[in-house]
Parts: structure tokens; sequence; C-alpha cells
């Protein structure tokens, strides 16, 4: 049997950090279209399938783009 890897979730003020970084480090541009209005911080591996709030695996989009990428 295999071992489940406990995911890394991190507790709301943490988070809030994170999603700051990710937005400065992504230079407040969504990472699809280059917009520069209403940016979300979105997990590329969803969290409902254990992905991990991590820098690695989150990416800035805008609003519309984050939506598109949910329609898949």
């Amino acid at each position: 049997m295999r071992l489940k890897r406990p995911r890394l979730r991190l507790d709301p003020e943490s988070y809030r950090s994170l999603h700051k970084a990710i937005l400065e480090r992504d230079r407040w541009r969504c990472q699809f279209c280059g917009s520069l209005i209403a940016l979300e911080v979105h997990h590329m591996k969803f969290r409902s399938e254990l992905g991990d709030d991590a820098e690695d695996n989150l990416i800035t989009l805008c609003r519309s783009c984050h939506q598109k990428v949910h329609q898949r």
C-alpha cells in the first residue's frame, strides 16, 4: 500500500504573505495574457488534487484566464 504524502497547506496569514510574494515574483502580470488587472493566484495542481500551497505550484493569472483554466 502506498502512503499519502501530506500536502502543504498554509495558515491564512502565511498564505496571504505567499500570495503577495507570487504577485511580486510574476511582476503583477497575468502569466498567460500579460494583463495587469483583476489578478489572482492559481494553484497549477489544484488543492482538490492535493496541490500544495507552495511557490512552485502557484502562478499569477487575471480573472479571465483563471476562469478559462478552471473550465477545462
